[in-house]
């Protein structure tokens, strides 16, 4: 056997040393470790993410093709001029749904009725068009002429259906029957009622229409008109 130089046995031994090291730190390679993390692809069980956010905009993205045929079941009649016109605000605004639409009507009303039995215009002003708010704040300033006050009661809401859509230009309305229980009384200046009652509840039943501008930044609906149904 040739004579070894001890430089090159050092080294030999120092190598199988460092390698004996790292696998037993770093492990070998199966086929099954986790890819390095991509930060532009969510991690599994993360949430999708769109358009930069977690949650994506403007309600849960539809998958792609034709959307179902029974998509406002409970809503409007397949073929109806209503689904006509459904069809038309969904075409402009993919993150419509009648359920969202008619959830937040419900909110309005209650918020409505409540700010103008209040005289309070502030809120009156988000969520009326400026017609409408000229009708109800000509009411309100009358009953302050009067020396009058409001105070109403809203007992509940037993229904809220959809009667009438469609899409003018870049304008979309909607109408809303609601029938709803109120508590609603009228004051004079030494307090005592001179329209309606503080105890009796009483039946109403009105459509309100809703309108708003398609592709606007501006998510709500403002109310346009009230009709009341005898």
């Amino acid at each position: 056997m040739q004579n070894l130089d001890v430089s090159t046995v050092v080294f030999a031994v120092v190598a199988i040393f460092v390698i004996f090291k790292l696998r037993s730190v770093l492990g070998t390679r199966t086929g099954a470790e986790r890819r390095p993390l991509d930060p532009t692809t969510p991690a599994r069980g993360d949430p999708p993410v769109a358009n930069g956010n977690v949650i994506p905009i403007g309600g849960v993205a539809r998958a792609a093709g034709a959307p179902p045929a029974d998509r406002w079941k409970g809503f409007a009649e397949k073929g109806s001029p209503l689904a006509a016109g459904l069809d038309a605000i969904l075409s402009a605004e993919p993150a419509f749904t009648a359920a969202d639409f008619l959830s937040g009507a419900r909110a309005a009303y209650e918020m409505i009725i409540v700010a103008f039995a209040a005289g309070d215009l502030a809120t009156l002003r988000r969520l009326l068009t400026p017609d409408a708010l000229a009708n109800f704040a000509t009411a309100i300033q009358a009953r302050k002429a009067a020396e009058q006050t409001m105070k109403t009661t809203l007992v509940s809401i037993d229904a809220a259906e959809l009667v009438d859509a469609r899409v003018v230009g870049t304008t979309a309305t909607l109408a809303v029957r609601f029938a709803a229980k109120l508590v609603s009384a009228t004051f004079d200046s030494a307090g005592a009622v001179v329209e309606g009652s503080t105890t009796t509840v009483v039946d109403h039943l009105d459509v309100w229409t809703f309108t708003r501008q398609l592709g606007a930044r501006d998510p709500n609906w403002q109310l346009s008109a009230t009709e009341a149904v005898h």
